[in-house]
């Protein structure tokens, strides 16, 4: 997958894994041998998500036009350059906006990234790096600005707009395997009926007696999801989840996929993982959730990562348990989701004595 957004940036140092990876120059080609390289490609371009790759092509294609305007080049990297580059970032100088601390964090993993691909090596504790984004960090760091929780309330309201065709059903499913599952948007489209039905499959389900067992391809490798079975079949994610796959005539391939224009039948395509933060919008409005806003406000407070904030806030149990139906390294990784909780159950003071 060529990085870069003009001919000038397609050069052969300017491309990345996909293109790089190459056999090297003191062996003679032969078909097998280039097969092999193209099946490396091919691992390469599955190192990472789709979505991150077209982060870091943007990252790069940035970058890459900055030094250009600037009158350098991206190759070999320069830490006296990407510091340059990090300040004009923060600073907003001409006529960009100045990018949040997060933001620039993502451009420099996306630039250690791309001359990772490329054969260099950036050393991100360079103190022409280092110290420049220690100040950045410094000055201009706030506190996240964290999507809105979906609560039980919400996502029961939620599905109650949609109707019961199969566009229904399918969203429903969408919403109540999402929510009971702690899932991100790219997980719940990723899903297949079975394990290897497809190439691009990110896991499978397992319909149980007592519930719903996902198996996913996570962040940081495969993990399991339980979604247990609902008290009512109306609520029910698993219930929901088996008049999708039964009215959709689904038993292979993608769980989640398009339906037809008059809604009687599914295909076979697999949906994007837009579809999910458009439903997500789209139901807030209708059920009225935060409706003492503005429309837009109401809209910018919801995405795909409200349902996962939504099982971490509402579900009243150990937090090692929710911690690892999210799929966190983390107890404070947890945390972040969680929008409401008793902060001060454990009362350090009194347990000291005071």
């Amino acid at each position: 997958m060529p990085i870069g957004s003009s001919s000038n940036e397609n050069s052969e140092s300017d491309r990345p894994d996909s293109e790089a990876l190459s056999l090297p120059s003191f062996v003679a080609g032969s078909g097998t041998l280039d097969r092999l390289v193209d099946t490396a490609r091919d691992y390469a371009r599955a190192a990472a998500s789709d979505n991150t790759l077209k982060a870091y092509a943007k990252d790069w294609a940035h970058f890459a036009r900055w030094c250009r305007m600037k009158g350098t080049e991206p190759l070999p990297p320069s830490p006296e350059m990407i510091g340059l580059y990090l300040a004009d970032l923060a600073s907003g100088s001409g006529p960009s906006p100045a990018r949040s601390v997060s933001t620039i964090d993502r451009r420099l993993s996306g630039l250690a990234w791309n001359y990772a691909q490329r054969g260099f090596a950036l050393d991100r504790k360079n103190r022409h790096i280092a110290t420049v984004l220690a100040g950045i960090k410094r000055k201009h760091a706030r506190p996240p600005v964290q999507k809105e929780a979906i609560l039980a309330e919400n996502i029961l309201a939620m599905v109650a707009t949609l109707p019961y065709d199969l566009r229904g059903l399918r969203d429903r499913a969408i919403l109540l395997v999402g929510y009971t599952g702690g899932l991100r948007r790219s997980e719940i489209v990723s899903l297949d009926v079975h394990k290897d039905d497809t190439p691009d499959s990110g896991g499978w389900i397992e319909i149980l007696e007592k519930g719903a067992l996902l198996t996913l391809n996570a962040k940081t490798g495969w993990r399991e999801v339980e979604i247990g079975r609902g008290s009512s079949d109306q609520t029910c994610p698993v219930r929901a989840l088996e008049q999708w796959l039964h009215f959709a005539k689904i038993d292979f391939g993608p769980v989640f996929v398009g339906t037809s224009r008059d809604g009687k039948r599914a295909s076979e395509t697999r949906l994007n993982d837009k579809h999910v933060a458009r439903l997500i919008k789209r139901t807030v409005l209708d059920a009225g959730i935060r409706s003492e806003l503005p429309e837009k406000e109401r809209l910018a407070l919801f995405s795909g990562h409200s349902l996962r904030a939504g099982l971490a806030s509402s579900a009243e149990v150990d937090e090692r348990y929710v911690q690892k139906q999210l799929g966190h390294a983390s107890a404070e990784m947890t945390r972040r989701y969680q929008r409401r909780r008793d902060r001060f159950r454990v009362n350090l003071t009194k347990a000291a004595g005071l």
